[in-house]
């Protein structure tokens, strides 16, 4: 129990909180802000860099990961701070990733070079659409046109580019995003994050779907039908599912996101950012603050952590299994039922297995494609 985290492994997202436009479909923790004092930013981070390594010494640093918002509006420099102090303050990893996501536009595609020289060795892109009309309606202020311009640039500096495509928009037919995936596959990807739409309480989207004003949405079956051939055609391509979402050439995976999905321990900071420490054998959940100014003020405190939450081995256990079965490689049982202190349940187990929604094999569970098209009926049948 106490060294499970290492079946994981160890990273670090750090959240930028700022976008340029807030997008009508986004319900991440991100505000649009036109007076940014990046020399605070960068003093805030250092300090909970700092009280963070504090507490997990002597770890092996395996990925960092820029999240957002919109982390390419972070002057270089303070993201080559941020890495040269992660770096000293952990072991860094031999082959430490270190993934920055961007957004298209042309003003961002300038300081690629400039987050290269800084540390960062992979970039993943907001493209979300192929099509103007559909990029206004989601809100982006990038085109197509400065979408490949950027990704040309970010292919010239960095060895590994993903981007990402948002599918199940508006007036969206199937026969047009198949078009729209094999175009976007043909631009020497080798890691493509392929989202179905969906509509956020909270959200513009949400708001305008609530009154019924959001029409054009694909029926479920259509979303379905979408859902199979992203499945078909990056196969066809090379680019298989390693997770639910995410497709990628052999060797190309999202090492971060594979941390969480395998159930690994990371430091979360920034606004809103969580995070998964094992301190003394125990797995705590840890959360910031979600607004940017009371961060700021709590970090200046001492801490921009709102709380922390002792997980049970249960708890745990639960946590692995809803991420483990996003992945191909499946959830490891022996280790399922060590974290839980109790096997499977055979009953539910077994009907899965005959309906082919599960494999068992190598005392891995793993979700056939059947079963990864209604992962989350799958899972809940699982925990209950």
């Amino acid at each position: 129990m106490t060294d499970d985290w290492r079946n994981g492994g160890f990273g670090l997202y750090v959240h930028w909180p700022f976008c340029e436009a807030k997008c009508p479909y986004c319900d991440f923790n991100s505000h649009v802000s036109k007076n940014i004092n990046q020399k605070q930013w960068l003093t805030s981070y250092l300090s909970e860099l700092h009280r963070a390594a504090a507490e997990t010494p002597h770890r092996v640093l395996n990925t960092i990961f820029f999240g957002g918002g919109t982390p390419s509006l972070m002057e270089p420099e303070t993201v080559a701070a941020v890495i040269d102090t992660a770096r000293a303050l952990w072991r860094p990893a031999n082959d430490m990733e270190i993934t920055l996501e961007a957004n298209p536009g042309s003003v961002e595609a300038g300081r690629f070079a400039a987050y290269r020289d800084a540390g960062v060795n992979r970039i993943s892109m907001g493209v979300q659409a192929l099509d103007d009309d559909d990029l206004r309606r989601l809100g982006r202020i990038h085109t197509v046109a400065e979408a490949r311009a950027a990704f040309d640039v970010a292919r010239n500096c960095f060895d590994r580019v993903s981007f990402d495509l948002i599918y199940a928009r508006q007036h969206q037919t199937l026969n047009a995003w198949r078009a729209e995936l094999t175009e976007a596959l043909s631009m020497a990807v080798d890691h493509l994050s392929l989202y179905q739409l969906t509509i956020e309480d909270g959200t513009a989207f949400g708001d305008r779907y609530a009154i019924g004003k959001l029409r054009g949405l694909p029926e479920d079956d259509s979303a379905a039908d979408m859902y199979l051939a992203t499945q078909e055609i990056c196969e066809a391509h090379g680019l298989p599912a390693y997770e639910v979402s995410n497709h990628a050439r052999p060797g190309a995976e999202s090492q971060h996101n594979l941390i969480y999905w395998r159930y690994g321990d990371y430091v979360g900071i920034g606004p809103g950012a969580h995070g998964r420490i094992t301190l003394d054998g125990q797995k705590l959940a840890t959360e910031t603050y979600l607004s940017p100014n009371a961060w700021l003020t709590a970090v200046e405190n001492g801490s921009g952590e709102k709380e922390r939450t002792e997980l049970s081995r249960q708890d745990q256990a639960n946590e692995y299994l809803m991420m483990g079965m996003r992945i191909t490689d499946g959830l490891d049982i022996d280790r399922f039922e060590t974290l839980s202190g109790q096997p499977l349940r055979q009953d539910k187990l077994s009907d899965l297995i005959e309906y082919g929604m599960v494999t068992h094999a190598d005392e891995h569970l793993v979700a056939t494609k059947n079963g990864r098209a209604v992962l989350n009926a799958v899972i809940r049948e699982l925990l209950g």
